[in-house]
């Protein structure tokens, strides 16, 4: 068995590097080889079983595709390609030249490159696709989300040549897609409607006008939209004027329409939905809800399901509202009904996606439905083979969307980068990663920052909260900046914990932005012992060391050491005690007994500190006494200093900090799409000097004070890195 694994994997890269005219030798200085393999393997062997599916339902020989294309990329692709597996049906991977030895194209069966990394290059050349599939001989196309996935028109021309689509029929998605006409729609189905101006809006004056008219605060949003871009809130008509100005850029980038509408914003509300499943026989069901309230700039960030709010009765109501919209649009795949809720427990519709949704797996979890299967299946002209009464709450499940982007730059501004170091918690057991990244893997300007889909599931709320937060401090993730930190202080936090929670619960709990993990007295004191052992340990490990020909080995015989911990803006005095299996740190009065794993070649350190569990990751070393220590999902920049380093340390200058008022810095990666002030102009505080596009995201950025424009260093179209200097103040 173990040869047959090592034979299939050493041929699909092959022909990998046929397909993408990529040479061994190119993917070994990429420092690659090893980890396609590992994760190929793994892939491969996941999902293997139909155990986490128990409730999915099939008839014995029925008929499937034999070959489909997956027109996406990244963790969805794979996603796509684990159930095609696991069904033995072959698949085809499209890919950009970036993307050649990315995960989903090693999983496919074949892989083909269908042009540049930029998306419209790529992932969006129609044609280029449509030419794979005849080449390839694909019987469907499964579209993921994104991309493709809406667009009536490729639709078509898929049914033009007599391959199907694995989603709805092209009325569907065009009636659903615009936001204005889903509206009219859902009405005559019954479902409960916001108020809003039922028609589009022309433009900025239009959009206070009819602001005024609805009350503020409002929402101005894509009539195209989805996946939180082109939308914003106003509560004045200063920012009607400018919301309306972004969100039409942002539309128009991200999906070729910048068509607005307005609505009432239901202010502090809840954000859930109904999953539906139909078929093409006129058979319909909900698959109960997903509570996706914690969100940052209308992007969800933690879903959970079922939710905490709804009773029997009201999650009915919702989901017999679901499956009339479905049924009154003649939908006939997987999609999802979005309805806010207001405290009363009063629900709107929000939206309907007309594809696969990035939250799906929880919905999988608690129900034990492979909804990619029924995809595939409905697809084929199957009917659906379950009845409302199938559908269960099974247990609680959670997803973390886990980025590359800095939480501490307004929860989340993205980071590009390799993946120098990477590590999923898959060991652990109710455990799922759905990701399409492996160590080495490359994280771009071009496309989405999301590494992972990190989904827990337990008998109860509390039993998955608690897998999630161990499977986050288990998480190891090097070479780019992520999200974890939040996300396991969300997770913690009590108001969370008690499920009181709203869209409006990010700004609400960290009104002055994420500041990392804040350390109680006592899990301060468990920093400074835990960095003091790493650091004595590492001392005692350096000092044995037996090849060192310019520094003779002098072993260090002492059991006791006064060491000095600088975190945090303190300076903390401890004393650190070593016995045969722990360690004891004095800490201002406390003693800290560790114990466990304190090992400087596992990513992962499993320790004791009195008898309470705590996960550490040493992220950084730089020598002198200096670690980036990760404990409570925050990581801490430190030094530990000896008696004498820490006696004279006082002495030392202090460091200048810069005054960035006078600059307008990059705070991500990304593409000016415009500039609006010139070398000599005069600029007030909080007046918009350019925006910054990033993952397909528009980011007005502001003067930080009243001032004259020094110098423009950049142009419209510039390409800039985080933290360039893109205009000079004075």
């Amino acid at each position: 068995m173990a040869a047959s694994n090592a034979f299939w994997r050493i041929g699909r890269l092959s022909n990998v590097t046929r397909a993408s005219t990529l040479s061994a030798r190119q993917i070994l200085s990429l420092g690659l080889r090893r980890n396609i393999y590992t994760t190929v393997f793994l892939c491969r062997s996941e999902f293997q079983s139909k155990s986490e599916y128990w409730n999915d339902k099939s008839e014995a020989g029925e008929s499937k595709f034999d070959k489909i294309l997956i027109a996406n990329r990244g963790e969805i692709a794979c996603r796509v390609i684990k159930t095609c597996k696991r069904l033995d049906i072959k698949t085809v991977a499209i890919h950009s030249d970036v993307d050649s030895v990315a995960v989903h194209s090693i999983m496919a069966d074949e892989a083909v490159c269908v042009g540049g990394a930029p998306s419209n290059q790529s992932y969006l050349n129609m044609e280029k696709i449509l030419e794979v599939i005849k080449d390839t001989g694909a019987q469907a196309v499964h579209p993921g989300y994104g991309f493709l996935s809406e667009n009536t028109v490729f639709a078509a021309k898929l049914a033009e040549i007599g391959v199907s689509f694995i989603g709805p029929n092209s009325d569907s998605i065009k009636a659903m897609g615009d936001k204005i006409e889903s509206k009219r729609i859902a009405m005559k189905a019954g479902v409960n409607m916001i108020p809003g101006h039922d028609g589009v809006v022309e433009d900025p004056d239009h959009c206070v006008k009819l602001a005024n008219e609805i009350g503020y605060p409002v929402m101005i949003k894509a009539s195209a939209g989805g996946g939180g871009k082109g939308m914003r809130i106003a509560w004045n008509d200063e920012e009607a004027r400018q919301a309306f100005r972004l969100s039409t850029e942002e539309a128009a980038s991200s999906f070729g329409d910048d068509r607005m509408l307005i609505e009432k914003y239901i202010d502090n509300p809840r954000h859930i939905e109904i999953q539906v499943l139909c078929d093409k026989h006129n058979n319909a069901i909900w698959l109960n809800e997903r509570e996706c309230s914690i969100q940052r700039r209308n992007q969800k960030v933690i879903e959970e399901a079922p939710s905490t709010f709804l009773d029997p009765e009201k999650r009915a109501a919702m989901g017999e509202q679901a499956v009339a919209l479905a049924k009154q649009v003649g939908y006939d795949s997987a999609g999802t009904v979005e309805f806010l809720v207001d405290s009363e427990k009063n629900f709107y519709f929000l939206e309907m996606n007309t594809r696969l949704q990035v939250e799906h797996p929880i919905t999988e979890c608690i129900t034990g439905i492979d909804i990619v299967h029924q995809m595939l299946r409905v697809a084929k002209g199957h009917s659906l083979l379950h009845k409302q009464s199938d559908i269960p709450i099974n247990g609680w499940s959670f997803e973390c969307r886990v980025y590359a982007e800095d939480p501490f730059k307004n929860f989340g501004m993205p980071s590009i980068g390799r993946l120098t170091k990477y590590v999923e918690p898959t060991c652990m057991e109710n455990v799922r990663c759905d990701s399409g990244v492996t160590e080495g893997s490359n994280i771009s300007i071009y496309y989405d920052p999301m590494i992972c889909k990190l989904v827990t599931h337990g008998k109860d709320r509390q039993e998955a909260i608690t897998t999630m937060v161990e499977a986050l401090d288990s998480y190891v993730i090097k070479g780019v900046t992520h999200n974890i930190p939040l996300l396991r202080d969300i997770l913690t936090e009590p108001r969370f914990v008690a499920g009181d929670i709203s869209t409006d619960y990010l700004p609400s709990v960290f009104p002055e932005g994420f500041k990392g993990k804040q350390l109680s007295p006592m899990e301060e004191k468990e920093l400074v012992a835990l960095a003091s052992v790493v650091y004595i340990k590492d001392n005692l490990r350096y000092s044995t060391y037996t090849n060192q020909t310019r520094l003779p080995s002098h072993p260090d015989t002492r059991s006791e050491w006064p060491v000095s911990v600088q975190v945090l803006n303190k300076q903390i005095p401890a004393v650190v005690r070593k016995f045969e299996n722990s360690y004891e740190v004095d800490v201002e009065g406390d003693t800290m007994t560790v114990t466990g794993n304190i090992s400087f070649v596992l990513p992962i350190m499993h320790t004791l500190v009195n008898g309470q569990e705590r996960i550490l990751q040493l992220t950084v070393r730089l020598g002198g006494g200096q670690y980036h220590l990760r404990l409570f999902g925050t990581v801490f920049p430190l030094r530990v200093l000896d008696e004498t380093a820490a006696r004279l340390y006082k002495y030392m200058p202090e460091k200048m900090v810069m005054d960035v008022s006078s600059s307008i810095l990059a705070p991500m990666p990304g593409i000016l799409k415009s500039i609006t002030v010139k070398p000599g102009d005069d600029v007030a505080e909080g007046q918009e000097v350019c925006v910054l596009e990033a993952m397909k995201m528009q980011n007005s950025l502001v003067a930080g004070k009243s001032a004259t424009v020094k110098k423009v260093n950049f142009k419209t179209g510039d390409t800039v890195n985080e933290e360039d200097l893109i205009i000079e103040l004075e």
